[in-house]
């Protein structure tokens, strides 16, 4: 292709971009491919999760334009553009039975009114490919099966004149892929190799879990990005009110997870072109159309 080549990762809250795909989107930006993050809540119900910042007043109060201040820095941080679809978060519901949903949150947009605005975002950014959720969300957030739900209805939307005519000029992006960097086979095999070296590892809970479901998800693109892996970590943590810098999410040595697993992976859940799996670009068989 002799034009630039476009990625949108489409996202339920700020910090998800920086936890999903972080290190792919900023390989991809050294390469000079154009990366839009379409971040669809402003995180307002989210938790405060670090510690550190517990009981922080003014955090409490603000939480909107401190969470919006932290999605400024990632962004930064890994070189992309970034675009908020102005819902509000609708919480994680927890207890037994579960409380109803906040009134007016996302998950209980209207589907098809709510992908009008992604249409939107679609038809001026002119994305190839699009990451985002399968049907489960990755994890069962209201927020992030409804973004599965508004970026299907997007892809196929945005590229039919007829649908969304107030959204501009019609585009088709050419490829769709769910996020899958938290699967099995990279849990385990860096799980075992923390045990070899004689260390700790985060994962057993992880994986007897995965063990009692029983179901894995289809890996079909493996994008080698261990270069980036670090800065990945630099917009996670820049993340401070979800992110713990002492926690979980960074207790595997950079130096081994190169080592053991240099790679983050998708499923390919849509393709207009042609391509043979597994792959190692998202833009494989678009490169060279």
């Amino acid at each position: 292709m002799t034009e630039q080549l476009r990625l949108m990762a489409v996202h339920a809250h700020p910090d998800d971009e920086s936890s999903k795909g972080a290190a792919t989107m900023a390989k991809y930006v050294s390469e000079g491919v154009d990366v839009l993050v379409a971040t669809c809540t402003g995180g307002e119900r989210g938790s405060i999760l670090n510690p550190k910042l517990q009981g922080d007043p003014y955090i409490e109060a603000n939480i909107h334009e401190v969470r919006a201040k932290e999605m400024a820095e990632a962004r930064d941080i890994l070189g992309v553009k970034q675009e908020w679809l102005g819902f509000v978060d609708s919480g994680l519901p927890e207890g037994d039975p579960l409380p109803p949903l906040p009134e007016g949150c996302f998950a209980l947009q209207d589907v098809d009114e709510a992908a009008g605005r992604l249409v939107k975002l679609i038809r001026g950014f002119r994305p190839h490919v699009i990451t985002t959720y399968d049907e489960n969300g990755g994890y069962p957030h209201p927020d992030h099966i409804m973004t599965h739900e508004i970026t299907m209805v997007a892809f196929e939307a945005a590229g039919d004149p007829e649908r969304y005519p107030e959204a501009g000029e019609p585009w088709q992006p050419q490829k769709l892929y769910y996020n899958q960097g938290f699967n099995r086979p990279r849990t385990l095999a860096l799980h075992e190799a923390l045990l070899a070296r004689g260390m700790d590892s985060p994962y057993g809970e992880w994986l007897e879990r995965w063990q009692k479901m029983g179901r894995e998800r289809t890996l079909t693109t493996y994008v080698p990005c261990g270069d980036f892996f670090a800065i990945r970590d630099k917009a996670l943590i820049a993340h401070a009110t979800q992110i713990d810098p002492d926690g979980g999410w960074f207790r595997v040595p950079l130096d081994l997870q190169r080592e053991v697993w240099p790679t983050e992976e998708y499923e390919l859940a849509k393709s207009l072109v042609a391509t043979s799996l597994p792959e190692d670009d998202l833009f494989a068989g678009i490169r060279n159309n």
